[in-house]
């Protein structure tokens, strides 16, 4: 066993991030009640050190000066040194962020902030080298003896702002009709739009799903060339450029030119699992084969790399391996030319092995510039003889690559991020029939519903090595319900929603905020924190409310509790504006907008031959469907589904808010009821 010469009270985490650092000279403490306490009883300066375990900035940072003996000393003489891993405790991460915001600085991680003894921030900042962190600790200290009744001052004036930030209206403010609502954002949005490379205007480039979902649900109410230019553009151009793995399939975080190219080489699950979804809905609307394949292989980069054998999905792999950024993923020219032979020129001019995928230090990152019906045309080759080339060169490549030293695995287990991953899959299946997606996606909802729900119905925030840990936060409840109710549309198994409707009535009474009409990020009765706050403006993850609002609709529409179509509404309402104004932070409200004030449906499906025929509708692209299969063996407990069984023939009912048209007996009917 190997012995260390320091060791700390991060070596009881789960979280690797954590792990990381607990045998650091700094005597790091993990955030906790018990860490807040010794803070105060020893009257010290809190150093609160946030970050992740695929951060590569963290790692430098963590090299230069916390595995520094002379460095550590000071941290650990004059300060309670506490690590945060952003993805256990995001509501740390933002209580921190927001307050180094405000005091003007730029976000970003590693985060460093310094407080008083009673956790109030006073200064922040993200990386700093050795001997300008040293200076500034320093500097900090001789002013908390000198002049600490200036930095209370400016710290109590700066917990009041935070508190301040997370005050929204109470009062929703009156909008306009909605055609000019989304008129008014589109034009403002379209601005930004990169016509020529996908996604926003410059770099650097990062996946947007739930912006680009949005944009394809209103793509199918309202069809206009703009909008299916931009997608398509952006769409491909992220399959086919760096961000891709080409070789191993899955998404990068994002890339730091405008060209797709170079990515920053972490692959984090929630990107993965929202891009299986987003590119399953586009298989399913455009018809696109090269969406298939990127959905496949998505999906079998997630099964093979970030899946427990309970089912759980693990949270990232690292951009770093041996100490070099991105070295597992690129290539040199010798050592593809080594392992493919004869195959190497055709194989360099469909990877770019020439100046367009050069990169750094003679290596190249794979990446496409066309479609493959380009290339087999340039080379007078088919379509199939391609396909099964380039399928073999994957191959080739990926069982070379495991020769190599893999990247560091961030192995605990984020309960949002899982259902992320568990609604990715069921919306893959609706799309693809694949009946292996849909496994994976009921292994994963049962492990989320055996694992990481407590006994008194509450939500865990992760899990490692079989056991749960740290309260659940808003982000999750909303995307377990969402995750839920997908796996109840794809099996009709009424368990899901139950499941469903449990958590969202933990979620009301421990979240609700009645005055705003919002969910708080973190439970209502929480200590640790001088302010809470309401997640509502999507991030690359949508809004912890705007997933909420959409659970919440769908839950009524399926339960035919109406209470909880009245708070999905209010919570709209207030959005609005936020929307009209600034759509590219408030698109998942855009797209409850739509499923609310767009013509929607709910349609049942029963008889003998359900399952057939629930995936012959389903492979179409409908976002303004939810879905209410019920097999002959259900109780039809559901408020849409009491007495709709049907024992003998297929039986489908199209119906609007609850209210049901004449049954018919086909998918051509249906399909003829919901256009």
């Amino acid at each position: 066993m190997k012995s260390h010469q320091h060791t700390n009270q991060l070596t009881h985490s789960s979280s690797p991030y954590l792990l990381q650092h607990a045998h650091n000279p700094v005597d790091w403490h993990p955030w906790s009640e018990e860490t807040l306490a010794k803070a105060l009883t020893q009257d010290k300066l809190m150093l609160v050190s946030i970050g992740y375990s695929a951060c590569h900035w963290c790692h430098v940072m963590a090299h230069e000066c916390f595995e520094d003996e002379e460095t550590a000393r000071l941290m650990n003489e004059h300060f309670i040194c506490i690590k945060v891993d952003r993805e256990e405790r995001p509501d740390v991460d933002h209580f921190f962020i927001t307050a180094v915001q405000l005091m003007g600085a730029q976000g970003g991680w590693p985060l460093n902030v310094v407080t008083l003894p009673d956790g109030q921030p006073f200064w922040g900042g993200t990386y700093f080298p050795k001997n300008q962190w040293t200076e500034i600790l320093q500097k900090i200290q001789r002013m908390f003896f000198s002049d600490r009744e200036q930095l209370t001052h400016h710290a109590h004036n700066l917990t009041l702002g935070i508190q301040q930030s997370s005050v929204i209206a109470a009062s929703p403010a009156e909008v306009s009709d909605l055609s000019e609502v989304i008129n008014d954002a589109m034009q403002r949005w379209s601005a930004q739009w990169d016509l020529e490379l996908g996604g926003s205007l410059g770099k650097p480039k990062f996946p947007m799903p739930v912006n680009l979902e949005f944009l394809l649900h209103l793509h199918f109410h309202h069809p206009q060339e703009m909008f299916s230019d931009f997608l398509n553009t952006t769409l491909q151009k992220m399959a086919r450029g760096g961000i891709y793995d080409q070789a191993g399939g899955g998404f990068a975080r994002y890339s730091v030119d405008e060209f797709w190219k170079v990515p920053h080489f972490e692959k984090m699950l929630y990107d993965n699992a929202q891009l299986i979804e987003l590119y399953s809905h586009a298989y399913a609307h455009f018809g696109m084969e090269e969406y298939r394949e990127i959905v496949k292989e998505t999906i079998a980069f997630v099964e093979n790399e970030l899946m427990h054998p309970s089912g759980a999905f693990f949270s990232a792999l690292d951009a770093d391996s041996e100490g070099e950024e991105g070295k597992f993923y690129v290539w040199k020219e010798e050592e593809l030319v080594e392992i493919l032979n004869r195959d190497f020129p055709l194989f360099a001019d469909y990877y770019n092995i020439n100046e367009n995928g050069r990169w750094e230090n003679e290596t190249y990152i794979l990446l496409r510039t066309g479609s493959d019906e380009e290339f087999a045309h340039k080379h007078k080759i088919t379509l199939e003889e391609l396909k099964k080339q380039v399928s073999a060169w994957k191959k080739t490549l990926v069982n070379h690559r495991k020769k190599r030293i893999r990247p560091g695995l961030d192995d605990k287990t984020i309960t949002s991020w899982n259902a992320l991953m568990t609604k990715g899959l069921a919306e893959a299946y609706k799309a693809f029939g694949e009946p292996h997606f849909r496994d994976l996606a009921l292994k994963n909802g049962t492990f989320i519903c055996h694992s990481l729900i407590s006994d008194n119905g509450s939500l865990f925030r992760t899990w490692k090595n079989g056991q749960a840990s740290v309260t659940g936060f808003m982000e999750d409840y909303a995307s377990v319900i969402s995750a839920f109710i997908g796996l109840y549309e794809i099996t009709g198994d009424e368990k899901w929603m139950e499941h469903s409707t449990d958590l969202a009535n933990y979620a009301e009474v421990a979240f609700y905020d009645d005055v705003t009409g919002q969910f708080h990020y973190m439970e209502k009765n929480q200590t640790e924190l001088p302010a809470n706050h309401f997640d509502i403006q999507d991030n690359v993850i949508p809004s912890a409310n705007g997933m909420m609002g959409h659970s919440l609709f769908r839950l009524a529409a399926l339960t035919g509790n109406q209470h909880y179509r009245e708070i999905a509404e209010k919570m709209l309402k207030q959005m609005l504006p936020q929307f009209k104004n600034y759509p590219w932070g408030f698109a998942h409200w855009g797209s409850l907008m739509l499923m609310i004030h767009q013509p929607s449906f709910e349609v049942v499906i029963t008889g003998s031959n359900t399952e057939q025929t629930l995936k012959e509708l389903q492979k179409q692209y409908h976002p303004n469907i939810i879905w209410a299969p019920l097999k002959p063996e259900s109780p039809g407990k559901l408020s849409i589904t009491k007495n709709r069984k049907s024992i003998g023939e297929i039986t489908i009912y199209v119906c609007a808010y609850g209210a049901c048209q004449l049954p018919v007996h086909s998918v051509e009917e249906a399909q003829r009821l919901l256009t």
